[in-house]
């Protein structure tokens, strides 16, 4: 997904001053954004605080980056600079020193490509919600829900049996992994596993 051809277009666009293209590009990788700023271990406003950062610094550089094809690392490349700088702030040691990024608290700072992977099946993953049905999507929207939704709520409002929830959810998990973008996700991460040692 590296050389997209919609990513170099938006862009391209975004370049010249279209608002959608740019709009676009907020909407796209925004979720890539906030990925990062979560394995960073950021609060809501310092995630905030960083998205903006990084929106702002990409509308001061768009006419300078040499490969537009590049907008996802460097969005990735970016972000993870704006959360340590937002951490070491946070992370002062007593005697005054800074602590630098392998002193952080997390396990394993995740590369850019690592965060751009994880965005990619993101996307590919919206992609293929989006191409169900509109009661696959339903569905699956109330299954995962935040709280979570009782079976007799989805049941009332979609207007199904309570007996057919599960079902119809392994049906729509079927297509959903049919799709092609996400077959070809899950093969590529099976020839993955397949050639680790």
């Amino acid at each position: 997904m590296r050389n997209d051809p919609q990513v170099i277009d938006l862009v391209i666009r975004a370049g010249i001053g279209e608002r959608s293209a740019w709009d676009a590009l907020v909407e796209r990788y925004s979720p890539l954004i906030w990925s990062i700023c979560r394995r960073w271990q950021l609060d809501r406003a310092d995630t905030e605080d960083v998205s903006q950062a990084v929106w702002l610094r990409l509308m001061e550089q768009l006419d300078n980056l040499r490969d537009p094809a590049a907008l996802p690392g460097w969005l990735a490349t970016t972000t993870q600079r704006e959360c340590c700088r937002v951490r070491r702030g946070r992370y002062r040691l007593a005697d005054g020193q800074v602590p630098d990024a392998e002193n952080l608290p997390d396990q394993r700072t995740p590369t850019a490509e690592d965060e751009l992977l994880i965005a990619e099946r993101h996307a590919a993953l919206r992609g293929a919600i989006m191409d169900l049905p509109a009661n696959c999507q339903r569905l699956l929207a109330l299954l995962i829900a935040e709280p979570p939704v009782p079976y007799a709520e989805i049941s009332a409002r979609l207007g199904i049996a309570v007996g057919s929830i599960g079902p119809n959810r392994g049906r729509c998990l079927d297509r959903l992994r049919r799709h092609p973008a996400i077959a070809a996700l899950i093969d590529a991460e099976a020839a993955s596993a397949a050639a680790a040692p």
